[in-house]
């Protein structure tokens, strides 16, 4: 029997750092949680050796243009003006991704059909290594 795709939550602190359950209003989005790795091969080697150094997180957030009290556009209206660090939760199937991350641009598209949508970037801003829970 197929399983169905889980539903995810996604949740997202407000320049207050009041976290904001806006799954709503998000359409899709894509996350990486990459490890840096370092080329340490020597000269006596005839494959490459690595090794794993420091982890991150990115992802980029996708939606509709929703400017009800404590949705989307009040979450990021402020995304431009408030250096503030925010958390982002990323929820499915009982597991959970929350990051302390920088929102780099609140981007706006009125496409020729008339529907409004956002973007948002997300990068790893604390130091801690991302970790589903």
């Amino acid at each position: 029997m197929a399983k169905e795709a889980p539903t995810i939550i996604l949740i997202v602190d407000d320049s207050g750092a009041v976290a904001r359950t806006i799954s709503n209003d998000c359409t899709n989005l894509d996350f990486a949680t990459p490890r840096n790795v370092q080329d340490v091969t020597g000269l006596d080697k005839a494959a490459i050796e690595r090794l794993l150094l420091l982890a991150d997180f990115s992802a980029t957030l996708n939606g509709v243009f929703n400017d009800a009290s404590n949705m989307s556009h009040d979450v990021f209206k402020t995304i431009p003006s408030a250096s503030v660090t925010r958390t982002v939760s990323i929820a499915a199937s009982g597991q959970t991704l929350a990051v302390e991350a920088l929102l780099t641009d609140y981007a706006l598209t009125r496409a020729a059909t008339g529907e409004l949508t956002w973007s948002v970037p997300a990068v790893l801003q604390s130091g801690t290594a991302p970790s589903w829970a």
